[in-house]
């Protein structure tokens, strides 16, 4: 008798508990839910309230933005020049060489375009054209990985690339080096 009140005791003491147990489960759970909605609505709404709000704003921060991408570029290029101040573009293969490395497991995909300064330098650069994709690989591939990751390191193996190839012609002048494909791996 007494080990059947026992057991009868104890049931319910296990169904109460596990219930609670239950219960805090779902308030969590719906806490959770409700928390992660009220965030999402209060990133995806100021974004849009600044947007309707602030658009005089916005429009002079994008101003903004463009000009110091722009002073960027040109103090980086070193020309101040407008895009469509851009002279005549020389498209080259792509140039895919190993960079010089211990391991020899790096390599370079790069396709660049060189601005002429005048458009019958093109035919110059037609005649010599192994001569020059010979030099630009023997530069490409004598650089480390870190010598050509960072900006600074394009813009000096451009600069090595442009003085190269300036000093074997001619019949104009190179005026700048784009890469229009640059993958290393």
């Amino acid at each position: 008798m007494a080990e059947e009140k026992e057991t009868e005791e104890s049931a319910p003491v296990e169904k109460k508990s596990s219930n609670m147990l239950m219960i805090i489960i779902i308030v969590v759970l719906i806490l959770i839910i409700i928390i992660g909605a009220v965030v999402a609505f209060l990133l995806m709404g100021s974004d849009e309230e600044a947007a309707v709000s602030n658009a005089p704003q916005a429009q002079e921060r994008m101003a903004d933005t463009h000009k110091s991408r722009k002073s960027t570029l040109s103090s980086s290029f070193d020309d101040n020049r407008k895009l469509s101040d851009i002279g005549v573009l020389y498209p080259l293969d792509t140039f895919t060489v190993n960079l010089k490395s211990d391991s020899g497991r790096r390599y370079l995909k790069a396709t660049m375009s060189l601005e002429l300064d005048s458009p019958e330098l093109s035919h110059e650069l037609d005649s010599k054209a192994p001569v020059l994709r010979d030099r630009i690989i023997r530069i490409l591939s004598s650089k480390t990985l870190e010598e050509i990751s960072s900006k600074k390191g394009k813009q000096k193996v451009s600069q090595q690339i442009m003085d190269t190839l300036n000093s074997m012609i001619t019949d104009g002048k190179i005026q700048g080096i784009y890469f229009t494909e640059f993958v290393i791996q």
